[in-house]
């Protein structure tokens, strides 16, 4: 509230706020009097007269007095009297696209104007909603990138110049080749410690958690104290209060906090099943027909995160395998390194059939061996939402290793999964769904294990003949493909 408060000290006829971009600060009450600078919705200007239709005013940011036309601007007295009808402009301007720095700055005047009573109270949560809410569809303007204009970007840069004259901070980030502008939240963190309805805190907590504005350049440690302290946050909600595709919104931003946390726990040598088993049960709690249409993005990918992590859930070793059937078991490598190992009744971990080693995470729970003993599937997790699939695969006297990745583009968000052994030795069914590179895709396939070649494959599992006979039982009841 920097420059509202600066205006605010050398006041004597009150304060003006530029209400539209075509403003201009005169030389001289008239329109045909020279031009000194154009003025921008939100700004704060000191009023010291009045004449010919013209406001007088001192403008502290460029230190320049001049004449502003009084139809252009919203004088405030800033009084306790004047609070309810500030407040009222800020719910219009609230859903009014495009006027975020003008509704920045009334909610600044509003603040400067309420008893402080009121700033604590039910009103303060709704001012300070609403700015958080003007500072973020800005922080979102500027990084859509898409201003159809060299006019329409010199606005939104002046824009983003008053937010930031009133103490709103914004932080850009890079993300997937181009810049990221994002809101530091201040306003939202304050809407949750004041006695705010159940849709404005959800709102916040939706606001401060977005995973694309964590700084990328944290630390593991750093990132996992950020993800731990985002999982406080969406806890704080009570979900039962909003309304139901809001809620929506919150179990799926819990789910995908939880499947990451579940990742990041287990890469620090900590139990991570009650993450995992956190993020499925938050994932199972929210409705596909209270879906937003716009939501639907943020389910497949809340559904990706927290498949790609659902093995945590379950007990982290694997069950020795009988006889001379083959089986893995798993070695420290080099510092980081677990390697993979297949051993049998007359090949232990000194001769295995086939090893290889890897910085990923290894789910040994996850190894599956086909009923003719000639393949084995195993889940390996490389990264917190991409998960591969390791086949190991008999080939004459030797075993091969083969990794099956989620989709062939640059790794971001995606799985894949066993989903079942069709009899014979000669197939494999695979459950891939992936986001890359602008791109979404979800397959189910039959796969040849000679080649590793797609035979057959559909978006929908029932589509595909072997995938009702010989699907995987265990992989029905587990996986979030499905759904």
């Amino acid at each position: 509230m920097s420059m509202l408060a600066t205006v605010l000290a050398a006041a004597s006829l009150g304060t003006a706020i530029v209400a539209t971009d075509q403003a201009v600060l005169r030389a001289s009450p008239r329109d045909s009097a020279a031009a000194q600078v154009q003025l921008w919705q939100g700004e704060a200007l000191e009023v010291r007269g009045e004449r010919l239709g013209y406001l007088q005013v001192w403008d502290h940011q460029r230190e320049r007095g001049g004449y502003v036309r009084a139809d252009q601007v919203r004088r405030v007295a800033l009084t306790p009297a004047e609070a309810p009808d500030l407040l009222a402009v800020l719910r219009f301007l609230r859903e009014a696209p495009g006027a975020e720095s003008l509704g920045i700055g009334l909610a600044a005047a509003w603040v400067q104007a309420a008893p402080a009573e009121s700033v604590r109270g039910a009103a303060g949560a709704e001012a300070l909603d609403a700015l958080g809410v003007f500072a973020q569809r800005l922080a979102q303007r500027a990084s859509a990138g898409g201003a159809a204009s060299k006019q329409a970007q010199l606005a939104l840069s002046a824009h983003l110049d008053v937010a930031a004259r009133y103490g709103v901070k914004f932080a850009s980030y890079e993300s997937e080749g181009r810049m990221r502008i994002c809101y530091d939240g201040d306003a939202f963190q304050r809407v949750l410690a004041l006695p705010a309805n159940g849709e404005q805190k959800a709102r916040a907590a939706l606001a401060l958690t977005q995973a694309e504005c964590m700084d990328p350049a944290l630390q593991p440690l750093q990132r996992h104290k950020a993800n731990l302290w985002r999982a406080e946050v969406l806890d704080r909600v009570e979900i039962a209060n909003v309304p139901p595709h809001v809620r929506n919104r919150l179990l799926l931003r819990r789910a995908s906090v939880w499947s990451t946390l579940a990742y990041e726990q287990a890469r620090l040598g900590e139990p991570a099943h009650l993450a995992a088993q956190r993020a499925l049960d938050e994932l199972a709690m929210a409705r596909k027909e209270d879906l937003a249409e716009e939501d639907l993005a943020a389910w497949n990918e809340a559904a990706m995160r927290v498949n790609a992590s659902r093995w945590a859930a379950l007990p982290g070793s694997a069950v020795a395998a009988d006889g001379k059937r083959p089986w893995i078991v798993t070695q420290p490598g080099q510092p980081g390194e677990t390697c993979v190992l297949l051993v049998d009744g007359q090949h232990g971990p000194s001769q295995p059939l086939a090893r290889r080693c890897t910085y990923a995470l290894v789910w040994p729970q996850s190894a599956t061996l086909n009923r003719e003993g000639n393949a084995l599937a195993l889940a390996v997790q490389p990264m917190e939402a991409w998960r591969e699939l390791w086949l190991f695969r008999r080939q004459g006297k030797q075993w091969a290793i083969d990794v099956l990745p989620p989709a062939t583009f640059t790794p971001q968000l995606g799985y894949a999964e066993f989903a079942g052994w069709v009899p014979g030795g000669q197939q494999v069914l695979v459950a891939r769904e992936a986001r890359g590179e602008g791109r979404y895709r979800r397959s189910y396939e039959v796969v040849g294990l000679d080649s590793l070649a797609t035979q057959k494959q559909s978006p929908e599992a029932g589509a595909l003949g072997p995938f009702q006979r010989w699907q995987d039982p265990a992989w029905k009841r587990m996986t979030v493909s499905v759904r």
